[in-house]
């Protein structure tokens, strides 16, 4: 199975920015996209970003014009640019492969805690 490994969590203040990065243990099949999933305490795990082969990319309304999915292919890896961040993007966000559901696993997350 594929290993995903989240990295660039933290803590900053409401308007700052952090970028996620998320390694993949080996090369994921293009058309498995990736994406960016966070959990809230108390809150289901909800996607937040995909993108896909072809680079289209989808995004949580809640988080347009906030936030950038990117990836490098060649080093297997995903990243998620967050700017002008709220509170309520307080979580611990994962990386997964929507569009395949077999052959990954979750990895530990990287918390990210805005406060105001």
């Amino acid at each position: 199975q594929v290993q995903l490994v989240e990295s660039g969590g933290g803590s900053v203040q409401a308007g700052g920015s952090l970028t996620l990065s998320c390694v993949a243990s080996r090369y994921i099949e293009r058309h498995c996209g990736m994406g960016w999933y966070r959990q809230a305490p108390g809150k289901e795990r909800e996607l937040v970003s995909s993108i896909r082969s072809d680079g289209t990319t989808i995004y949580l309304n809640s988080v347009k014009g906030r936030f950038t999915i990117s990836q490098d292919n060649a080093k297997n890896t995903l990243y998620l640019q967050m700017n002008s961040l709220k509170t309520e993007d307080t979580a611990v966000y994962y990386c997964g492969v929507p569009y395949c559901s077999a052959g990954w696993r979750w990895g530990q997350g990287t918390q990210v805690t805005v406060s105001s």
